[in-house]
């Protein structure tokens, strides 16, 4: 399994992790963001546009406008990735507790 490392440099930018957290709250237009973070609105679309190539988020139109949405697919794979690490890290310490200290 691995991950996209587009996906891991979207979210190493403040702001765009900023909007991506907004974003997971709940979905939200842009104008909305925009209203939450301290960077212009065509800022807040470059960083959903690099965040949507990314598949981390996803656009649906509603009406003149677009409400973003987490991507759960782009998250999943993300999240497989990282439990990988997780599940290694458990069998290391589980393995560690129950072997006996050596004397």
């Amino acid at each position: 399994m691995t991950v996209d490392s587009a996906q891991l440099a979207a979210l190493g930018d403040t702001t765009r992790r900023q909007i991506f957290e907004l974003v997971a709250e709940r979905p939200r237009s842009v104008a909305e963001i925009t209203r939450q973070v301290a960077v212009s609105q065509s800022a807040v679309s470059q960083h959903l546009k690099v965040l949507k190539d990314s598949r981390l988020v996803r656009a649906e139109a509603k009406g003149a406008s677009n409400v973003y949405h987490i991507d759960p697919h782009g998250l999943g794979q993300m999240r497989a990735w990282l439990d990988r690490f997780w599940s290694k890290t458990l069998a290391a310490y589980k393995l560690a507790v129950e072997t006996p200290p050596e004397e």
